[in-house]
């Protein structure tokens, strides 16, 4: 089965995940060793959302992540250029009627300038083929003084969890995937796009570069996850 290189051409990272999206949930719980649900609660609890807040999830894939944030009262627009992901989330989402489901892409959104009160993706921009312009694109549709959360696998910084790290990839995983994926080759290549990734220091560069303010990040699972935080700077005042 024909799978996405680190290309990452749009139309074949797309169609990656409509053919995983059944089962995407759960083989990222199995993936993760249960940490999965602990990084959503991390995330939400950084964007902090707030009733009346609009809020844009974007890789929302089947909307998990959109229904912790939109428990909060928040309206959240759940973006994802995955078709096969959005008829999911649509499905698995129907009881949470202040969640909108919206095809798009990260670096074309089709939103409005200073629309929204926060930006979040949670492992999605590492698929996104012009990350740069992805951030870009969500300062642009960010309020002045609005908030940005980006949760990515990184580089645990401390050898010896890297090293085991890197053999849980190399010789766990496969296993596990072949037992909870419908598609074992896709996860070969995210396997491969969580090793080029850039390491936290360096997405926090990319971060600033794209005009983001006050960018900090913490470590979660020592390293294996990475969650970014960043603000857009208020709109001056012209005297």
């Amino acid at each position: 089965m024909t799978r996405p290189d680190l290309g990452k051409d749009p139309s074949q990272v797309s169609a990656m995940f409509d053919r995983v999206a059944a089962r995407y949930d759960r083989t990222n719980n199995v993936l993760s060793v249960g940490n999965a649900p602990l990084w959503r609660v991390a995330t939400t609890r950084a964007v902090a959302p707030k009733a009346g807040e609009r809020i844009l999830d974007v890789a929302a894939g089947t909307g998990t992540s959109s229904a912790s944030l939109a428990r909060s009262g928040a309206s959240v627009v759940a973006v994802d250029f995955s078709p096969g992901m959005i008829e999911v989330g649509r499905r698995r989402q129907t009881g949470m009627p202040n969640i909108v489901f919206v095809e798009a892409d990260a670096t074309e959104l089709p939103f409005d300038d200073d629309e929204f009160d926060a930006v979040t993706i949670s492992f999605g921009l590492r698929n996104v083929n012009q990350p740069k312009r992805a951030l870009t694109e969500f300062f642009r549709v960010t309020k002045p003084g609005g908030r940005l959360v980006v949760c990515e696998f990184s580089h645990p910084p401390v050898g010896f969890v890297r090293a085991g790290y890197h053999a849980y990839q190399r010789y766990i995983m496969p296993p596990l995937v072949k037992l909870s994926s419908s598609n074992d080759t896709a996860y070969e290549y995210l396997n491969e796009s969580i090793n080029a990734w850039p390491d936290q220091q360096a997405l926090a560069g990319w971060i600033r570069d794209a005009g983001w303010v006050d960018v900090e990040w913490r470590n979660l699972t020592m390293g294996v996850v990475a969650l970014h935080r960043a603000r857009k700077p208020a709109a001056s005042v012209v005297e």
